[in-house]
């Protein structure tokens, strides 16, 4: 695991006293906190460098390009070790900017001048904090299968329209999570609900590390709301399943006989355009021998929706394997529970008051339209560290 070590931090703890003497204190104390709290996790950019050197080297050589594969794989090591590096710059840029304004606040002699200043030395610690934060999550993203795309797929439980329409709520704010962060988001597969909502979504969601940060989005999700189906306004009380597996790549060998599998096709639902209703486009796989279906009618090439519903097929029956693997140590500690459609992760309360909590993490959040517009950061991270901590703790006997 790297381990981050920067200067900035002990330089924060020693802003804050100065800090509380001013009108804007309350701000800037509180944010020099929370940067002071995730400060836990730094780089040792100096070895970094010495890695970039060798890889440099190793590019430099003529013989570089003749393994492709080979090659391809240590550019994109050299990015990894370029961004650890590039990450020091940035925070030795924001540690002077921080200083520069607070030495001039400190020799500031009016008063609202002063505040003033003090106002942008917040800015500038906030800033800084929320890249503290952001540097902290990637380096807790160290899983074998973090950096892989993730394939998600949403359910709704028992209840009818009001689940269905909780569980197209959740499609929705993962997508708008994917385009934040700049991820290619795909609907592959869609099932929509008699009334609203809908009965089954999978999405998959590329980009470097999408498993690793939705991989404790994975169970129940439960929600509380006076129900905008029932006449009576009542509050109701509704549940989703979300399911999250990484959408392996080719370096991970699955063997799919040819002999296993019985391919469907057929014609596409929902709008669209001519092709839509009229050709057997869409691709339904069954393999046999473990009984996994899998389905894709997004794109209008039957070609194309058996590629991406084979990719989905190969990612389940990989995770199968690790699930396998995974219930061997879950015999070793009977206490840990099972992951499961009852096993419920969070909460989203949103009358008779707004709260959304994390069962397993017990981070809260009042904000609630903001996290189902996507703002799932602080959950995913509180999980990431959640995570660590857990395989941190020796094993009981």
């Amino acid at each position: 695991m790297l381990i981050f070590h920067f200067p900035f931090c002990v330089f924060l703890c020693t802003l804050s006293p100065w800090l509380n003497t001013s009108k804007t204190s309350n701000t800037a104390t509180s944010t020099s906190k929370n940067a002071w709290n995730s400060c836990g996790v730094i780089f040792d950019a100096s070895a970094a460098r010495t890695q970039l050197a060798a890889i440099e080297e190793k590019v430099s050589d003529p013989n570089f390009w003749q393994d492709q594969e080979k090659a391809q794989g240590v550019l994109q090591h050299r990015k990894q070790i370029e961004d650890r590096v590039n990450a020091e710059d940035t925070l030795n840029r924001k540690m002077s900017d921080v200083e520069t304004y607070f030495h001039l606040a400190e020799e500031e002699k009016d008063d609202a001048q002063r505040a003033a200043l003090l106002e942008d030395v917040a800015k500038e610690i906030a800033a800084a904090d929320a890249y503290v934060s952001d540097l902290e999550t990637k380096t807790l993203l160290a899983g074998e299968n973090d950096r892989l795309s993730a394939i998600v797929t949403i359910k709704p439980g028992a209840g009818g329209t009001e689940s269905q329409d909780w569980a197209e709520m959740l499609l929705r704010m993962y997508l708008r999570w994917a385009e934040q962060k700049g991820l290619r988001s795909t609907v592959v597969d869609s099932t929509p609900g008699e009334e609203a909502g809908i009965k089954s979504a999978t999405v998959l969601i590329e980009g470097e590390n999408a498993y690793g940060m939705l991989s404790g989005e994975s169970g129940v999700h439960r929600l509380v709301r006076i129900s905008p189906f029932d006449q009576a306004a009542r509050r109701h009380t509704s549940f989703a399943s979300v399911f999250v597996i990484p959408e392996i790549d080719d370096e991970i060998e699955i063997n799919v006989r040819p002999e296993d599998l019985r391919v469907d096709t057929f014609r596409a639902g929902g709008h669209g355009g001519q092709n839509v209703n009229k050709v057997e486009s869409a691709v339904r796989i069954t393999h046999l021998p473990s009984g996994i279906v899998v389905q894709c009618q997004n794109e209008r090439s039957q070609h194309k929706n058996r590629e991406i519903a084979m990719k989905m097929l190969r990612s389940q029956l990989y995770e199968q394997e690790i699930e396998k693997r995974r219930e061997d140590l879950r015999k070793l500690d009977a206490s840990k529970p099972e992951i499961s459609f009852g096993s419920q992760i969070r909460s989203y309360t949103l009358q008779p008051y707004q709260l959304i909590k994390d069962v397993r993490t017990k981070v809260e959040r009042g904000d609630v339209d903001k996290v189902l517009n996507g703002d799932l950061d602080e959950f995913i991270r509180a999980y990431l560290l959640y995570r660590r901590d857990l395989d941190s703790t020796p094993a009981r006997k």
